[in-house]
């Protein structure tokens, strides 16, 4: 055999192995492998060949899938599953690694590994791969990169290695020590003596580690001191390989006989409870190979060298039925693994061929792997083409021969002179924002190219850069781009601009000049606002949800009843969803749909924003009516009673959505199956061809929706009367509408999208006829026939032309149910209710009209990456509760574009212009709907929430307590004063960018989140003694515990170790609410930040802010120690917050401020108070002197009968 092709280090190694084989082919390997190659005379090529096509593969057993060569004749002395990446990893004897990607064992990489020793054992890592040699440990990347190579003392000889962690790896071998290295530091921290020398095999689990000796003995050591705990002497000669799997160790090796070593055919077995051996375990194979492979039960594998594999129970009889063969290329098996998902079993034999074997046709080898990175595909060969359009384009990409003969635009210098190229204009944007600072101007760079990077142009006009000719002036002004022109401003995608301090100085009015509240953006995953913002505007899911409460963390019927009570307070001031999504983060089936968009996808606008938010309508209503029928009374919320719409049965989401059907499957035999279903929305189906019917062929939103919501289609299905499949009619017939009518409009290509324009246009045309208008196919309307039309002269109470452009959708449908089972479905125009009546569609049975109630639309903005917002018919009762006016009874659409709010005309509220603004989902509902339904809300929030409860903690005692729960008879009243202080976290990082003046812009705040919530008596005898002092449980990452700031360290967060009372956030969530809902009033320092972390909306008359009691209007704001030093003469925050001394702190200041203004009587004898303060401070520059003892003697004295308690 040929081995010249391989590394040197290999053709040493394969005549010493193979000295027997021939320059042909080998006689052992298997003449179909070889199908594909061509063979001459001096040898084999040596690239992995592909073996026959899989066979088929029974559901449940092991069959062979795929076999591949990694290297001919080579052995394979080791083999791995990946477990990050859906790979497997063989090593050879020659000490070359390849890895195969995926079930079909495509070749991903191959590279060598060392040039002389064998590759004994692999193990992957999340960066990379491990490799173990006779006396060397490499780390590489899976491509073939280097990351570490730690070279062990030549006098080892080592056989395998153990990942305890992370970071920490053990090597052992055939000496009398196992080596500890650090794979961060790669150094070696540890060397662990062995009394039995020839650790082969190590193994561990929760309880000790295992070590598989030469000398057949197995030694269980534990995890701390690697002391040997105990010690089985499971064979006489030597140990073949040994698994643990639960409360069972299962050994196979060999048995002294007078001739020698001989395979033992009795599996050892002991109980780790008891630390005895139990019955041994008689095989039909001789057992080489075992794994445990826990599926459905605890069974075992064990592989014989000759390639025989049997399955059977540890503690049962082996089956000679539950053996099958393995057909190695050579003679003899020489490796075995099983991935982690136990659905694929890899073999490796002596001739270099690897056998996968799977229970599935497709497997995969980790439960959760990561997407695998592929090279890019090699372009040297071909340049790609050159758009000379483009004013960014470097020419140096244009390939030019290197020359030393003179250019022909080398010209003589008489017949040349320099003409410097004028600099372009500066863009309009950075114009509009410049500030000057003497000569020089600052402006936020604009991004629309990058840095020191300006348009190369070969030919321009003069003309072009005198003035902004190119800048498309619009009715805004200069600040409209021009890129930007079709594109109304109210539908762009909003942002928050951030300054120094945050959002406090951001004029949310310019943007809603409504009393409705909007929500924030800029939280991760807020592209759902929209449609938070349509679920609050049904008055009855409104009720129903604020009427929900249930015991579970993560409810999002109950994040969303909590937002909406925020909305409901809300004056015009924005919200933010932070806690609902903080929840829908945590459903698992949110992220299986692809719901959960990373932060640099959403804001690049990568996601298919119209997909995702149709994804999301289904997911939130469904989510929604599985957590109305699971609601119970709960244990842990006392009180806490069920919903006043809530019968035993069905839940009211499925009463309002559900739609109840009839699926019928009619077979070409005749056999007709029917069967019952529901579903709580429909998707708009397209009548075939639509896109290329360019003619203007009329098809009513009427006839779409009866088709969509009809199906019928043509599909393969199983028939009972012919068993088998056989192509079947199923059609779906209606029966019971449902009271909200849902529709996604799925116009997610070009097809749906010109199916829309060509009816609008359609509509138009005959809107237009029907006024007694003709519209001319080669030229536009006069202006002056626009006019008349539009009129008022021309036709009474008629929209105006623009009115009618882009109009394709109905304001109000009507449906009937046929007695046949059968719908019809026509639009409902005000011209129909002038003719047949108002109360005509009630009267008749079965016959219901559909009012438009919202429209969520997608709008294309290439810049923005796009966005999603919503028309919404808001009703008179929400008009009502924002006392907008007295006896309020008329509705009003309104859009709702984040915090941006504006009444809109209705007729744009279906106006859907496909080339910036498309349509994505449609809400409508029953007329008269709202007085079907119980709108009372009855609060589910009662007192007990605030009684004693238990602590998550598992190490918290009594001891530590740092509060005494409320009595009964402490029951806050309204009025009554609480102390409150909340410590935080960060999650992530702030984003910022320098300005070129130096100055930081905020692009994204820090997001926080709460770690301790502080609640302190503002009143009688307990005066100052927190009621509650809740940590916060956190399942997210957090980035900075900020303890100088919080006093919040590591693990106090976590169930496992923290020794403070930790509860959910939902749990004190509750708590706050109630106080809020009794109507106390807070007393702390800057509760604005911390209401907006905790995602509370608290009325302004009942907060009382020590940051705004002691402030002057247009001076800074003091803190909280300097306002305890100068007027308590306290000293806090000395080396960390506690947010108990700052609650007590702000109540003690609170009670001073009453004293020095006379309970706000005398605001000028304290507004020379102020004056002092604020001269002290800049006096003092707003520090606190440095105490000279520990403490200060008046704080001492203050608290000390608190501190006894």
């Amino acid at each position: 055999m040929n081995f010249e092709g391989l590394d040197p280090g290999l053709a040493e190694y394969a005549p010493a192995m193979h000295s027997a084989l021939d320059p042909v082919l080998d006689a052992h390997l298997n003449p179909s492998l070889l199908q594909n190659v061509e063979l001459d005379p001096e040898g084999v090529a040596l690239e992995a060949l592909p073996v026959q096509e899989s066979v088929h593969i029974m559901e449940g057993v092991y069959s062979e899938l795929h076999s591949v060569v990694a290297e001919v004749g080579v052995p394979v002395s080791v083999s791995h599953f990946d477990l990050h990446e859906e790979m497997l990893w063989v090593g050879s004897h020659g000490g070359h690694a390849t890895s195969f990607f995926g079930p079909a064992l495509e070749r991903y990489s191959s590279f060598q590994v060392n040039g002389s020793d064998d590759i004994r054992q692999i193990q992957s890592l999340e960066n990379g791969i491990l490799f173990l040699t006779k006396n060397n440990l490499k780390y590489m990347a899976r491509g073939g990169l280097i990351i570490f190579d730690y070279l062990l003392d030549e006098s080892e000889d080592m056989h395998s290695l153990l990942l305890t962690d992370s970071s920490t790896l053990l090597v052992g071998g055939l000496q009398n020590h196992i080596l500890e290295i650090d794979l961060n530091t790669v150094q070696e921290t540890q060397k662990y003596a062995v009394e039995t020398p020839g650790v082969t095999i190590m193994r561990q689990t929760n309880r000790f580690f295992f070590c598989g000796h030469t000398s057949g003995k197995v030694s269980l050591r534990d995890l701390r001191t690697f002391k040997v705990e105990h010690e089985f002497d499971a064979f006489s000669g030597s140990l073949s390989d040994f698994d643990v799997h639960g409360n069972l160790l299962a050994a196979c090796g060999f048995s002294s006989r007078l001739t020698g070593l001989a395979c033992d055919r009795f599996l050892k077995v002991y109980d780790l409870r008891m630390m005895r051996a139990i019955t041994p375990l008689q095989v039909h194979v001789d057992p080489a190979f075992l794994r445990f492979i826990p599926t459905y039960t605890s069974r075992l594998a064990i592989i014989s060298q000759s390639g025989q594999c049997q399955f059977c129970e540890p503690t049962g009889l082996a089956n000679p039925a539950d053996i099958f063969h393995v057909n190695p290329v050579g003679p003899l098996l020489m490796t075995f693994d099983v991935s982690a998902s136990k659905q694929a079993l890899a073999f490796g034999d002596s001739e270099g061929c690897v056998h996968l074997w799977t229970d599935s046709p497709e497997p995969s080898f980790n439960p959760y792997s990561r997407e695998t990175e592929f090279a890019l595909p090699c372009l040297v060969d071909s340049l790609p083409p050159l758009d000379w359009s483009q004013d960014l384009l470097p020419l140096s990409l244009i390939p030019v021969p290197l020359t030393t003969d003179t250019l022909l635009s080398d010209w003589p210098a008489a017949n040349s002179a320099p003409a410097p190229r004028r600099a372009p204009p500066v863009d309009a944007e950075i114009l509009r924002t410049m500030k000057k600072v003497g000569f020089i101007g600052y402006a936020p760079n604009p991004r629309t190219r990058l840095r020191n990077q300006i348009p190369y142009r070969l030919k321009e006009s003069d003309s072009e850069f005198d003035s902004f000719s190119q800048v498309t002036e619009s009715p805004i002004g200069r600040e409209e781009e021009p890129h930007l022109h079709m594109v109304s401003k109210k539908y762009r995608k909003v942002t928050i601009k951030y300054s120094k301090l945050g959002l406090e100085d951001f004029d949310f009015k310019h943007y809603n000049k409504t009393l409705f509240a909007g929500l924030e953006p800029h939280i991760p995953n807020a592209y759902c606002n929209c449609m938070i913002q349509v679920l609050y505007f049904l008055e009855p899911v409104r009720c129903l949800i604020q009427n929900h409460l249930c015991q579970k963390e993560f409810c999002l019927a109950c994040e969303l009843g909590f937002l909406f009570h925020m909305l409901d307070l809300s004056r015009g001031d924005p919200c933010q969803g932070s806690n609902f999504l903080r929840a829908f983060r945590t459903i698992p089936e949110a992220s299986a749909l692809g719901l959960i968009l990373a932060d640099s996808d959403e804001a690049s606008g990568k996601g298919n924003l119209a997909r995702l938010i149709q994804r999301w309508n289904r997911f939130i209503l469904t989510q929604l009516h599985q957590d109305m029928q699971e609601l119970e009374v709960p244990q842990a919320y006392r009180g806490a009673g069920g919903s006043s719409f809530c019968s035993s049965g069905d839940s009211v989401i499925g009463q309002l959505f559900s739609c109840e059907m009839e699926n019928c499957s009619l077979c070409r035999c005749g056999s007709e199956t029917v069967r019952a279903s529901s579903t709580l929305l429909f998707t708009l189906s397209y009548p075939e061809g639509s896109n290329s019917d360019k003619t203007g062929k009329n098809c009513d939103f009427a006839q779409v929706l009866k088709r969509s919501i009809c199906l019928e289609q043509n599909t393969q299905a199983w028939c009972d009367n012919c068993e088998k499949y056989q192509p079947t009619i199923q059609t779906r017939n209606i029966r019971h509408l449902p009271d909200i009518l849902v529709i996604n409009c799925e116009v997610n290509s070009l097809k749906e999208a010109d199916f829309w324009r060509v009816q609008a246009e359609v509509a138009f045309k005959m809107a237009i006829k029907k006024r007694g208008g003709e519209i001319s196919k080669n030229k536009e309307f006069a202006l002056a026939d626009w006019k008349e039309l539009g009129s008022p002269e021309g036709m009474l109470m008629c929209p105006s032309i623009e009115e009618l452009k882009n109009v394709w959708l109905p304001f109000s449908i009507r449906m009937k149910m046929t007695k046949n089972k059968g719908l019809d479905v026509c639009n409902w125009t005000d011209g129909d209710e002038m003719q047949w009546g108002p109360a005509r569609a009630e009267e008749e049975h079965g016959v219901y009209v559909y009012d438009l109630m919202a429209t969520v639309v997608h709008i294309l903005d290439s810049r923005t990456g796009g966005s999603l917002v919503a028309h919404i018919k808001v009703g008179e009762t929400y008009h009502q509760r924002k006392e907008v006016s007295e006896g309020v009874t008329h509705q009003q659409w309104y859009l709702f574009n984040d915090f941006l709010i504006e009444p809109i005309d209705k007729h744009e509220a279906v106006q859907f212009d496909m080339n910036w603004k498309v349509p994505a989902i449609l809400y409508y509902i029953k007329r008269n709907l709202n007085s079907k339904y119980n709108l009372n809300i009855k609060n589910p929030i009662e007192a007990s929430v605030l009684l004693a409860e238990a602590s998550l903690a598992r190490k918290q005692r009594k001891t530590h307590t740092t509060f005494i729960p409320l009595m009964l008879n402490e029951m806050p009243q309204v009025g009554d004063l609480v102390g409150l202080d909340a410590e935080f976290v960060t999650l992530n990082e702030e984003e910022a960018e320098l300005r070129s003046d130096g100055t930081k812009s905020t692009i994204k705040p820090s997001q926080m989140s709460v770690a301790r919530i502080t609640c302190v008596r503002g009143q009688g005898p307990n005066e100052g003694i927190p009621f509650i002092d809740d940590y916060i449980s956190t399942q997210e990452q957090v980035v900075d515990y900020l303890t100088q700031y919080s006093g919040i360290k590591p693990g106090d967060l976590d169930a496992k170790i923290s020794s403070k009372h930790l509860t959910t956030l939902k749990s004190t969530y509750l708590k706050l609410r109630f106080l809020i809902d009794i109507g106390v009033k807070f007393v702390g320092h800057g509760l604005q930040k911390d209401f907006r972390v905790i995602n509370l909306m608290v009325p302004k008359d009942q907060v009382l802010d020590t940051v705004y009691l002691f402030h002057m209007p247009r001076k800074r704001m003091i803190s909280l120690r300097f306002l305890a030093w100068y007027f308590l003469d306290l000293k806090i925050q000395g080396e960390t917050h506690d947010s108990i001394e700052d609650a007590r702190t702000a109540l003690q200041l609170y009670r001073k401020y009453l004293e020095l203004s006379k309970n706000g009587t005398e605001p000028e004898s304290f507004h020379k108070v102020l004056k002092g303060l604020y001269e002290k401070g800049r006096k003092m520059d707003w520090k606190v002197p440095e105490p000279e003892g520990q403490t200060s003697p008046k704080s001492a004295a203050v608290f000390s009968s608190v501190l006894a308690l």
